[in-house]
């Protein structure tokens, strides 16, 4: 399936993997060297009374939805927390554009109902679904630490954050590299018998 369009489709992806690990890159680097403040948005406060009024009518009742946080000078565990909010989807980003790029490489040479692609999308599927709720504990608690290290009475605790829909999408991904797999051992056994 040497088309015009998954070969364009297989170099863009490459191209945007390069470019998220280049952001993933550049953002560990740039933010470790900063030295401006760190900050982290928390909802724990959320529902609690404002001190001041708001210009509300009559009847309405306002309370704070998030209270943000920040660190003048935070301590090199605070700028690492900070880190853990965006790096991991990053690199996640990244390895899985990466993944697919291969994938649609192999659609090219081989065609789509191979054994190699089968394998791929399998591969493809499970780090989604494994790597997507890795990717969201990693930036939760990264979170949760930097709000328990402003806030103490707020506390850290493992949580987990990002679109955890992706798992299914992973699933599915898995589930059809094993449909194809299996089509690609039933093609070859019916070609052994003719």
């Amino acid at each position: 399936m040497n088309t015009r369009l998954t070969r364009t489709l297989a170099s863009v992806t490459f191209a945007l993997a390069v470019l998220c690990g280049l952001a993933f890159v550049g953002t560990g680097v740039t933010h470790m060297l900063d030295d401006g403040a760190v900050c982290v948005q928390t909802e724990f406060w959320r529902n609690a009374s404002l001190a001041d009024p708001l210009p509300v009518g009559t009847g309405v009742k306002a309370s704070s939805s998030a209270a943000r946080l920040c660190q003048d000078n935070p301590s090199t565990g605070q700028r690492a927390a900070d880190l853990g909010g965006e790096l991991p989807w990053l690199l996640f980003a990244s390895l899985a554009l990466l993944l697919f790029s291969r994938m649609l490489k192999s659609v090219v040479r081989e065609g789509p109902f191979t054994d190699a692609v089968s394998r791929r999308l399998s591969v493809l599927g499970w780090f989604v679904t494994v790597g997507t709720p890795l990717a969201g504990l990693a930036v939760g608690w990264s979170q949760s630490w930097l709000v328990g290290s402003m806030a103490p009475i707020v506390g850290s605790g493992p949580t987990v954050s990002g679109p955890q829909a992706l798992v299914l999408a992973g699933l599915a991904a898995v589930i059809m590299g094993k449909i194809m797999r299996e089509g690609v051992h039933m093609r070859e056994d019916l070609e052994g018998t003719i």
